[in-house]
């Protein structure tokens, strides 16, 4: 296990920037996880923790050593990718232990990690199998027990549940999350699927365009979102932001179909705002004391089985959307309905530049 720095790291190809003074750090034994569009950076900058690049500028540390220019074979780093790169003709202990050897490690402790790891990755009955002869799930598994018996400092993860089914990545969330439990690797895992992220990390870091918006908890993240960037891309649904505009000195933002308090403490409110709140925590009837008012027309009611997701159609054309409990009684497409938001569960951004107003 190694603590990660990255300082100041840009990388260019060409005139492009694509990622643009970049900082983080990443602690010993945390499960980091870089998630973002296609085309933001954070597969560039797996690649360049690993080795494979050199950033322009900037310097990369594993566990306080200076590796910006340390090949890749003598960073001590681990790395799963979204192919598996498994090769064919081999078997899965083959596999295994092709790094070892490469190593010097010595027979005898070879057949014991590979003997460990497998137990702890469930593929012991597969040691003697071919790649072909197995699923998706467990060529995944095969990779992942690749790194471990390496037992490197740092394990990177690129996208490595993309090629499986939906159900399947369910499934090895939790098994890597188990794994991770009992090694104890530093990880850094690159996704694009929010879901994944917030079911993984200990903390996640949240990149566009090649740089960092918020790092975080998914708790922090989730509840208290650093921009409309970010509250838009996490959460499912994302969450709803409804541009207004704000009457300096207004004690409330108010438009067609919608009220809004507005907290004395935030002080002065540029005119221009997004007004957001979780479908989640919004519920359905009039507003009290305190409370965000959203009216609107039924447009859309999709029944997802332990939940209903009603989208609004609101008066000036934007649609807010709200989830209900299963069987709950809700309002048919067409009917006019009203939404109360409690003023603890709603955010405030600046329109212009997309930051979170907080007192």
């Amino acid at each position: 296990m190694a603590q990660i720095s990255i300082d100041g790291v840009t990388k260019r190809y060409g005139a492009t920037e694509v990622l643009k003074r970049l900082d983080l750090s990443v602690a010993e034994g945390e499960f980091m996880v870089l998630l973002g569009p296609s085309g933001c950076g954070k597969t560039t900058l797996l690649r360049m923790i690993a080795g494979l690049e050199t950033p322009s500028t900037g310097r990369i540390m594993i566990g306080g050593t200076d590796v910006t220019l340390t090949p890749p074979a003598k960073r001590d780093v681990g790395m799963v990718f979204q192919s598996y790169a498994l090769y064919p003709h081999m078997t899965v202990r083959e596999n295994i232990a092709l790094g070892l050897k490469l190593r010097g490690v010595t027979p005898t402790e070879i057949a014991s990690r590979i003997e460990r790891v497998a137990a702890l990755v469930q593929i012991a009955p597969y040691l003697e199998r071919k790649p072909k002869a197995l699923s998706g799930g467990q060529r995944q598994r095969v990779a992942l027990a690749r790194v471990i018996a390496r037992e490197p400092s740092v394990s990177l993860m690129d996208e490595p549940l993309s090629n499986i089914d939906a159900q399947l990545r369910t499934v090895m969330r939790a098994e890597l999350l188990r794994i991770h439990r009992k090694t104890g690797m530093t990880t850094i895992y690159v996704t694009h699927d929010q879901e994944e992220a917030m079911g993984l990390g200990d903390r996640i870091t949240v990149m566009n365009f090649g740089h960092v918006e918020q790092i975080g908890t998914p708790d922090e993240i989730y509840a208290h979102p650093a921009n409309a960037f970010v509250a838009r891309f996490i959460g499912a649904p994302r969450m709803n932001l409804i541009r207004l505009a704000h009457r300096p000195g207004a004690n409330a933002i108010e438009a067609a179909g919608i009220r809004a308090p507005v907290p004395a403490t935030l002080g002065t409110l540029p005119p221009d705002l997004f007004l957001g709140f979780r479908g989640e925590e919004a519920r359905p009837g009039a507003a009290h004391d305190g409370e965000a008012m959203i009216e609107g027309v039924v447009d859309v009611v999709e029944h997802l089985g332990a939940q209903i997701e009603v989208h609004l159609r609101l008066d000036d054309g934007e649609e807010a959307v709200f989830r209900r409990p299963r069987g709950e009684t809700i309002w048919r497409e067409g009917e006019r309905a009203s939404l109360a938001i409690p003023a603890a569960h709603l955010h405030l951004f600046n329109a212009e530049t997309g930051a979170a107003l907080r007192a």
